[in-house]
């Protein structure tokens, strides 16, 4: 007999609900059409869970439900395990001398935002509309095509097609820093040198074609800008080092079947 598709998840003798596994699996990134593989892995996320949360009834922790959003309380499960957390993992926070070291490793992690100048072409459209975008995609094809001939063409092809305002200035958005546009096209300018330009970028406005005008890279920060940063990154680094610490502790010490934590 074949075994099945969605094992039973037993932990410690506890056999856990399919319903609660599959609930996760909306959590879970999977390819499309790989449905066991989602399942592996809320199965694994559930099997975790389920070991913090007999731990903490082992250990007698009372549930006190805080509220971590408007009308919205922990369950009794996320808050013994939260307390169970609280209990298990004690970090101190890093000294002056510790934190001046991280930074001293590379000060050029610690930059301010940097600053774009950049213009674009856009070609408006419903990304959900398939048959628009496809439309829409054909034209701004069309342009880039212009553009590869003509490069110096940008503006005047910005002001003839563009169905953004700022056709009227060639296309030219002025500056921008991070967060001043949508994640798609704050992503491809991050990748353009100055006075290149993009393929086709798909955003919920439509398909733009993007010209980086200039780069501001942001000046590195002196210590006494970032120390507390990277002083709460450091704190924050250790917390989920000594969690997985318990974790391991919990998962090599526990009998469980339908689950494979040695992937986790």
């Amino acid at each position: 007999m074949n075994a099945p598709l969605f094992p039973d998840l037993i932990v410690n003798g506890q056999t856990v609900p399919h319903a609660r596994i599959a609930a996760e699996t909306q959590n879970q990134q999977a390819p499309k059409g790989k449905p066991g593989i989602a399942w592996r892995k809320a199965a694994n996320a559930v099997a975790i869970r389920t070991l913090l949360l007999q731990e903490a009834m082992a250990r007698n922790i009372a549930p006190d439900p805080q509220q971590v959003g408007p009308g919205r309380f922990e369950t009794d499960e996320e808050a013994r395990i939260r307390g169970l957390l609280e209990q298990s993992v004690r970090v101190t926070p890093p000294t002056v001398e510790q934190v001046a070291a991280e930074w001293r490793k590379d000060p050029s992690r610690f930059r301010a935002p940097p600053l774009w100048e950049a213009s674009h072409i856009l070609i408006a459209c419903d990304p959900r509309d398939p048959a628009a975008r496809e439309n829409a995609l054909a034209r701004i094809t069309a342009i880039a095509t212009m553009l590869t001939s003509d490069p110096k063409g940008f503006a005047a092809l910005a002001a003839g097609h563009s169905e953004c305002g700022s056709k009227d200035s060639g296309g030219a958005l002025g500056q921008l820093g991070p967060g001043d546009t949508v994640p798609e096209f704050e992503a491809a300018l991050r990748t353009l040198s100055e006075g290149e330009t993009s393929p086709p970028v798909l955003t919920r406005h439509g398909y733009h074609i993007i010209r980086l005008d200039a780069l501001a890279p942001g000046q590195v920060l002196p210590f006494e800008a970032v120390q507390q940063n990277i002083a709460e990154a450091m704190e924050k680094a250790a917390w989920a080092r000594q969690a997985r610490s318990l974790v391991d502790q919990l998962v090599s010490a526990a009998k469980i079947e339908g689950a494979d934590l040695s992937m986790v």
